[in-house]
């Protein structure tokens, strides 16, 4: 069975040979290949090829066009920070709207044109055109919360939920259409899937996640749905306090970091969710040994009931993960299957 079957079935509930395993990689996909990650992240090439390369290895049911969550952000005109082999960062004491009224001259960059979102679209079509068949090719857009900081800066725009309401929304606008736009060429590209990065949707609270942010990536969801994409929603974080509102997103996937009880998810979201995770990625999966990292999977498959599950830890695979206890998460999931297999 292929990684693309693999993940369909388990998406619809049907029987498969064995578990999803869609970790997120990045900088240890650029180490599989030898390359440092500034190369990694501006090179469409070396970026596909390490994506292949490190699937190939451990058997991975994906590749992924991410690498950072800069790209948006670099082709509105942001300043973003490079590193040689780190990935880079948006520079927020130049924040591109430190001055808010700014977001009134910034228009929708067209995805092909942009340096850095055209690289992910060539990734993309690489992906598609090398293992397309066998994996699921995975594209990236940044969630509402997520690039609005990027724009803004964190702290300013945690600060804008409170004092200018009408801002926020109209930030969330614009952010929407800018990810709207990218996703439908990536889906041109070859992108099956499309991962929605949220990262600082765990760090507004209930409240005004509730307030400002629910409804936002239901629309990112219900929109990509429309365009014919799977969605896997990624908050970095313990958004245990959100998970009744995420089973309501209406995400095909939905990541889960390892401060998050699986049990209080399956609880939580709808029947049916594909949960994904969610060991801890330093201290469980590049620091355990190999005994450690399958029981630590065996655990978060029971928590999440045995059924709807994908293999991933709580993010990104840390680079200096050994080889073995990759090895030892790709055997948890050829070795086990799902109870509504």
């Amino acid at each position: 069975m292929t990684g693309r079957e693999r993940i369909s079935r388990a998406l619809r509930g049907e029987a498969a040979d064995s578990l999803p395993l869609i970790p997120i990689s990045m900088m240890i996909a650029a180490d599989e290949i030898g390359v440092p990650y500034k190369q990694y992240v501006l090179d469409a090439a070396a970026h596909a090829n390490g994506q292949i390369a490190f699937a190939a290895r451990y058997d991975i049911d994906h590749v992924s066009a991410i690498s950072c969550p800069t790209s948006e952000a670099a082709d509105l005109g942001a300043r973003i920070s490079y590193y040689d082999n780190q990935p880079p960062a948006v520079d927020e004491s130049n924040a591109l709207l430190r001055d808010k009224t700014q977001l009134r001259s910034l228009k929708v960059p067209d995805p092909g044109s942009g340096e850095r979102m055209s690289k992910r679209l060539e990734v993309i079509s690489r992906l598609k055109s090398q293992v397309g068949s066998e994996k699921m090719v995975e594209g990236w857009v940044e969630g509402p919360i997520a690039e609005s900081c990027d724009l803004r800066g964190i702290n300013t725009f945690m600060m804008d939920f409170y004092d200018d309401e009408v801002f926020v929304r109209e930030l969330f606008d614009f952010v929407f259409e800018v990810a709207m736009a990218f996703a439908r060429q990536q889906i041109k590209a070859g992108a099956d899937v499309i991962g929605v990065g949220d990262a600082a949707a765990s760090l507004a609270g209930p409240e005004l996640y509730r307030q400002f942010i629910w409804e936002y990536e239901k629309k990112y969801v219900r929109t990509l749905h429309e365009m014919g994409a799977l969605v896997r929603l990624h908050i970095c974080g313990n958004t245990t306090p959100l998970l009744a509102m995420l089973g309501e997103v209406g995400a095909d996937i939905l990541d889960l970091d390892s401060m998050v009880p699986l049990d209080a998810a399956r609880r939580e979201t709808r029947a049916g969710q594909l949960l994904s995770g969610n060991i801890d990625p330093v201290r469980a999966l590049r620091d355990g040994t190999p005994e450690s990292v399958h029981a630590a999977f065996q655990a978060c498959f029971d928590q999440a009931g045995g059924s709807y599950y994908a293999v991933n830890a709580g993010c990104e695979v840390p680079r200096d993960t050994p080889p073995q206890n990759i090895e030892a998460m790709r055997r948890f999931a050829r070795e086990t299957r799902a109870s509504n297999s």
